[in-house]
């Protein structure tokens, strides 16, 4: 009965697999002939099906950009870059939408944050940790080289190699924990209204001295606290974010969308 219940799911999961490359084939004929509305359905369905792939919301990221979404292009692309963070399609995609945005901020993070991100973006965080555990595996060999080493070269030359691959297994798990981390955040926030203004205080501008300013559509943020809007039962509430390392103001949730 067990053997016959496993037979069956497999079943299942194979013509789901199917059912959901059908319809990605059948996204990628609409896009291919410009039915961009058809296209983007189609992938959503793909992707309901399956669930969620770097591939495919490479694919919507396009599509979104074909129907001059430019926001929820960014959106796509930087959740594609989540799932594999190595695509160089997407990341030249997702550059180049970005470049025809409206708004330029400023600098983002320090050099030393900046710089660990760019090389935990280099893989997938699963790839450091197997890195940090190759290290790690070469570290305690070198550790036995040590102690059980017959020369005193032979045992200097484990003794060292050991500290410094101790230290870059340490280092390796730093990148490995920050890889993860920045593929689950959900403090980075992209603008998908065509344009908003936003406020020095948590609530609507009254008057022209509580507007901080305008944004538009594709500029991304960095969300650093949030209330509920007072008043309100849509559950619409005000996020207090960060543009660049000079400019920070409230902004409304409906206006972003979180990666």
């Amino acid at each position: 009965m067990t053997r016959y219940i496993f037979t069956l799911i497999i079943a299942l999961a194979a013509w789901t697999g199917m059912a959901a490359s059908a319809i990605t084939e059948k996204a990628d004929s609409a896009y291919a002939a410009d039915n961009f509305t058809e296209a983007l359905t189609l992938y959503q369905q793909a992707m309901e099906a399956d669930g969620p792939s770097a591939a495919l919301w490479y694919n919507i990221g396009n599509t979104r950009y074909r129907l001059g979404e430019t926001g929820q292009a960014i959106l796509a692309y930087e959740r594609s870059l989540r799932l594999d963070p190595t695509d160089r399609d997407t990341r030249a995609n997702l550059d180049f939408v970005v470049s025809r945005t409206t708004d330029r901020p400023g600098d983002t993070g320090s050099f030393i944050s900046n710089s660990a991100d760019a090389i935990a973006a280099s893989a997938a965080p699963n790839t450091w940790a197997w890195v940090a555990l190759g290290i790690f595996a070469l570290c305690i060999a070198a550790a036995a080289m040590y102690i059980f080493g017959s020369g005193v070269m032979l045992r200097k030359t484990g003794f060292f190699s050991a500290i410094v691959l101790l230290i870059a297994t340490v280092a390796a798990v730093a990148i490995a924990l920050r890889a993860a981390s920045n593929a689950t955040a959900t403090d980075r926030a992209v603008i998908t209204a065509g344009s908003t203004i936003l406020s020095t205080s948590p609530r609507e501008p009254k008057d022209r001295s509580e507007e901080a300013m305008m944004l538009h559509e594709g500029t991304r943020v960095t969300i650093l606290d949030s209330v509920a809007a007072p008043g309100d039962a849509s559950g619409l509430k005000w996020y207090d974010v960060s543009i660049d390392n000079h400019h920070r103001a409230w902004i409304k949730s409906s206006d972003v969308e979180v990666i």
